[in-house]
């Protein structure tokens, strides 16, 4: 009782000062909104180049001995040294230097909204004021598929770069399925990792129905519309076997546009035998045609660092002051939360 009545006490004085913060923070903020307009992001670029080497440079300060690092730091002083002479030598004489190709690596991780597609389409503009035809856009593409809205619209903006003639590469390392498949049919070339999941070239749609159990309660529903087809089925009302039909009708309007738009984007592909909503992994992926190769986003980036420049671009969107508050009082609260159990239940009991 004492413990109960202790963690009572603590508990009422912790909530207090809580919601104070809250308060005033809000204040802060509020006045913070007024007073300045809020950025919604920036954009954040990585040589992948400078970070292989540094992390390179790290490990064989551990597994090289001192006489062998000194020699490859002479060994690539010297060939900095040529290829800056090679240079003044090709500017002397009128000609211009061959450009180092440029890879631009962008992330795509698909929910079923398709709500990072936000973010991508601020990197892909960002891109498309560098990028020419003699560079690279990577796509690291991870999805399940969702929405057909939301996917068709994250489609489009790949098809943005495939209008300005810069090759475009789609690397799949876990899944690429429905929605997250349209988006990769786009690419120039889609690489696979071995086990990676592609394909589900179909539409499903799934909708809970109450209408007995609100009959069977006495509850009646009102559903008025002007039009024929303005609702088909329903959640609570009765459905009749011509909304279904036409709610069939419907899903096979979409899987046809679906099979159409992955067909015109890979011509090769036998689009009956594939569009049955089956998924594949990586190597009978390549049989069926629906990827190009097997191979890890890491393989194909880090075989391209001798001979290009690689590059990841990130939109990164910032947090207001209240998101980023209320994140802490999360953490915070999950941290009392688990102080509190350890002392009621013992630490073995709660990891």
């Amino acid at each position: 009782m004492e413990f109960l009545s202790e963690y009572g006490l603590f508990l009422a004085k912790s909530i207090t000062v809580i919601i104070t913060v809250a308060v005033i923070v809000g204040i802060v903020a509020s006045l913070g909104q007024k007073s300045k307009k809020h950025e919604k992001g920036h954009i954040e670029v990585v040589s992948l180049n400078e970070t292989v080497t540094t992390m390179s440079e790290a490990l064989a300060t551990i597994v090289e001995s001192a006489d062998a690092r000194k020699a490859v730091a002479k060994a690539k002083k010297k060939s900095d040294k040529a290829e800056q002479r090679s240079e003044k030598k090709a500017l002397k004489s009128g000609s211009v230097p061959v450009a180092k190709k440029r890879v631009f690596v962008l992330d795509f991780h698909g929910d079923l909204r398709a709500s990072a597609v936000d973010s991508f389409r601020e990197e892909i503009t960002t891109v498309l004021t560098q990028a020419s035809s003699e560079d690279e856009v990577v796509v690291r593409l991870e999805s399940g598929g969702g929405m057909v809205p939301s996917y068709g619209l994250a489609a489009s903006q790949l098809d943005r770069i495939k209008k300005r003639n810069i090759p475009l590469t789609v690397c799949i390392d876990k899944v690429a399925a429905s929605g997250g498949y349209m988006m990769a049919c786009v690419a120039d070339r889609i690489l696979a990792a071995p086990f990676a999941v592609i394909g589900s070239i179909g539409v499903v749609a799934q909708i809970p129905n109450v209408h007995r159990l609100l009959k069977k309660h006495d509850v009646d529903i009102e559903l008025m519309t002007a039009g024929k087809y303005k609702r088909t089925l329903t959640m609570v009302g009765e459905n009749t076997e011509e909304g279904r039909k036409k709610f069939r009708e419907e899903l096979e309007e979409t899987h046809d546009l679906f099979k159409a738009f992955v067909g015109e984007h890979r011509p090769g592909l036998d689009i009956e035998d594939i569009a049955t909503g089956e998924v594949w992994y990586g190597a009978p992926a390549i049989k069926k045609g629906l990827v190009d190769d097997t191979k890890t986003s890491d393989e194909y980036l880090t075989g391209q660092l001798d001979n290009a420049d690689v590059y990841t671009v990130a939109y990164v969107q910032k947090k207001s002051l209240s998101e980023k508050f209320g994140f802490a009082l999360e953490n915070s609260g999950d941290r009392f939360l688990l102080r509190w159990l350890r002392r009621l239940m013992g630490p073995a009991q709660v990891s």
